[in-house]
């Protein structure tokens, strides 16, 4: 085996190291970019499908997970990685990577779907949602602001679906139908993609009956002026809950909130409030959450408060609500800025005081305490200066303008003496509309 090098010195330019990505290109226009810049950059894959959408140089890694961390060392050294980039920091490869870089002084960049939607990706440096560095207090929150220039305006982006679709499948495609390259690959997702492929399949059979049914509730529910909580659920192999919550998944968070729910209704049996559950978007519908809802609604005595309901607009439901509980989901930010209460079970980003309700469940459907606006305005500032790019990872269009914005957040936090001698040698594409970056 070769002699190991010591971080000592770092390169003049820096040598940025990709791991797991999305299923998109994002990720080799963003290595291409880099490379343009005068960095060096390598990338490791796990599976085909990391294979097959990376274009250029790649090492394979093929061994277990428990070799993984040493291997990943090694590496570090042997070619003195500087900068580390990946997609979502909950991934055991990734916590695995990060428990190793960390020590040896590698910079930790760490990609995620944007905190503020649509129109945006997030970036941020060390990690991301519970293991975020943003400020946690109002008084922080409001001495940052005060530092920022204005927000700047974002370019709109449309995102194309069937190009997702098309691209995940691609990915996935690609790893069942050749596993043998890489034995010991393990993927992240809970279910096998052909059981979730299967459930999307359904899904697509009987969107026209959820449709109708959402815009009927839509409209019943505005035409009565209903007085109801929102339940927006996330995504079951969502690992915002899996690791930043207290709940197992998605069920567990469910019935907890209904078994509060019916508390409050026999403490006030002549209100009419009822409580909406909101399928998420891009459940694959492998579990029946509509049936599940149904009975702990059932078990709990409130099946006749509980409605269901798989689409409707999102922005009409929670202006017409009382509030909006959840686990930890980016609606959360939506919400605030729309001005509802907004109660977080799990750990989120905009979980702080003077933002969410701070108090339990129980009370929250007492007593639901709003945003304070002025302060959710300075929040939304600082989360859009230091996390938030423009640009999306499913489109042409939407990519190019996210490479544009990451190129100079990853270099943000370079030596000044790499950041120099990078734009020396060229300099990043037009950025207007990305916001400075601010680490």
């Amino acid at each position: 085996m070769a002699q190991l090098r010591p971080i000592t010195a770092r390169s003049p330019i820096a040598t940025f190291l990709f791991l797991q990505g999305i299923a998109s290109p994002f990720f080799s226009d963003l290595g291409r970019a880099l490379r343009e810049r005068g960095h060096k950059v390598r990338r490791i894959n796990f599976s085909s499908g990391d294979w097959l959408f990376w274009r250029g140089e790649s090492d394979n890694y093929r061994g277990t997970s428990e070799r993984w961390p040493a291997y990943l060392e090694a590496y570090i050294r042997e070619h003195a990685v500087t900068d580390l980039v990946l997609f979502g920091d909950c991934r055991p490869y990734h916590v695995a990577a990060i428990e190793a870089a960390k020590p040896l002084g590698v910079r930790v960049h760490v990609f995620e779907e944007g905190y503020i939607r649509p129109n945006w990706i997030t970036c941020e440096h060390g990690g991301v949602n519970g293991s975020s560095t943003l400020p946690k207090t109002a008084a922080e929150i409001r001495a940052i602001a005060r530092r920022l220039p204005q927000q700047g305006r974002a370019m709109p982006l449309t995102g194309d679906m069937a190009r997702r679709s098309i691209w995940d499948i691609a990915y996935n495609i690609a790893n069942i139908g050749f596993p043998y390259l890489y034995p010991g690959f393990r993927s992240h997702r809970p279910n096998h993609i052909a059981a979730e492929y299967g459930g999307w399949i359904k899904k697509f059979m009987r969107r026209g009956r959820t449709r109708r049914h959402a815009a009927d509730v839509n409209r019943i529910y505005s035409a009565i002026q209903a007085d109801y909580f929102l339940l927006p659920l996330q995504l079951d192999s969502d690992y915002q809950i899996r690791v930043h919550s207290p709940f197992l998944g998605v069920e567990g968070f469910m019935d907890r909130v209904i078994a509060s729910f019916a508390k409050y209704v026999r403490q006030q049996p002549e209100a009419q409030t009822r409580l909406l559950v909101k399928l998420h978007p891009l459940d694959s519908g492998i579990m029946n959450w509509r049936k599940r809802a149904r009975q702990s609604a059932r078990r709990h005595g409130v099946n006749d408060r509980i409605d269901f309901i798989d689409g409707g607009d999102l922005q009409a439901l929670i202006d017409g609500s009382r509030g909006v509980v959840l686990v930890n989901s980016t609606v959360g930010m939506l919400a605030l800025e729309r001005g509802r209460p907004t109660l977080a079970t799990g750990v989120a980003i905009y979980d702080v005081p003077g933002l969410t309700h701070q108090g339990d469940i129980d009370s929250f459907w007492h007593e639901p305490t709003p945003p304070d606006m002025a302060l959710m305005a300075d929040f939304r500032r600082v989360v859009m200066h230091r996390t938030q790019i423009n640009g999306g990872y499913f489109s042409k269009p939407a990519i190019a303008r996210a490479v544009a914005g990451a190129v100079p957040r990853l270099e943000a936090v370079l030596p000044p003496a790499s950041l120099a001698l990078a734009r020396s040698i060229r300099e990043p594409a037009a950025e207007s509309g990305n916001l400075s970056p601010a680490y």
